[in-house]
């Protein structure tokens, strides 16, 4: 369960991001978060994992605050939560295999992973999640030599390697062609049903939304407009979240 009370964010500058968002999401939800650029999607996720914290408000994860925690107790909370990048956030220069291995980070003591050293059953578990995520055989390759939706893929693989409870994922298809966004949508959505991992995704494809998420929120000026089910996510409704326009 994911808890936000008036949660708010304003940058320096004054730029208002978020603007007093309640809500809840369950576990095992799969959330589409839509709204136009500037919309506080991403400042959104990003409170949600303690990646930054809200100017006001609160941010529970499973009943314990994300708001406010540092050390230790941050880095337990992260380890929970899975995050996909829109650019994937990979080590270029390492293999498929050893950027996946990042997600085990939270699992293996520190000294062990500050020399790379992992267990045989960690690496078992990366070869298998990327094969489950269609990369298998490419383990050893460089991630710069892999096109952008198998990089999206190692992201994901990373992600899962971590045992989330929660995949956020901000925008993950902005840098893919349509047939590979459809890709990593049906990848999410099958982790999401088989797993039981809850997945909030922010979008910009409306019809992406529609067709995967179980529920929408739309945001505009950093405030919920819409929250309910793609199939009341009328063209007008869609209008006034992205332009603004009134029914």
């Amino acid at each position: 369960m994911i808890r936000v009370r008036a949660l708010q964010k304003v940058y320096p500058g004054a730029t208002v991001a978020l603007r007093h968002i309640d809500l809840e999401i369950a576990a095992g939800e799969f959330v589409a978060l839509i709204g136009p650029s500037g919309a506080g999607k991403s400042s959104f996720l990003r409170c949600l994992n303690g990646l930054i914290a809200p100017t006001a408000g609160e941010v529970e994860m499973d009943g314990e605050p994300v708001t406010g925690a540092t050390g230790e107790r941050l880095r337990r909370i992260r380890a929970r939560i899975g995050f996909v990048f829109q650019q994937f956030h990979l080590l270029r220069r390492l293999t498929v295999l050893e950027n996946a291995l990042i997600g085990r980070l939270g699992h293996v003591p520190q000294g062990r992973s500050l020399v790379g050293w992992f267990p045989v059953a960690d690496i078992a578990r990366a070869r298998a999640t990327l094969q489950r995520v269609g990369l298998g055989g490419l383990w050893d390759r460089r991630v710069d030599t892999l096109s952008g939706g198998q990089q999206q893929r190692v992201a994901i693989a990373r992600a899962l390697l971590q045992e989330p409870r929660v995949l956020l994922a901000d925008e993950p298809m902005a840098s893919l062609d349509p047939a590979l966004a459809s890709t990593v949508m049906q990848l999410l959505r099958r982790i999401n049903e088989e797993d039981g991992i809850t997945v909030v995704t922010s979008l910009h494809v409306l019809e992406l939304a529609r067709a995967y998420g179980r529920r929408v929120i739309g945001l505009r000026d950093g405030r919920v407009v819409y929250d309910g089910p793609p199939d009341q996510l009328t063209d007008a409704v869609a209008a006034q979240i992205f332009s603004g326009a009134q029914p």
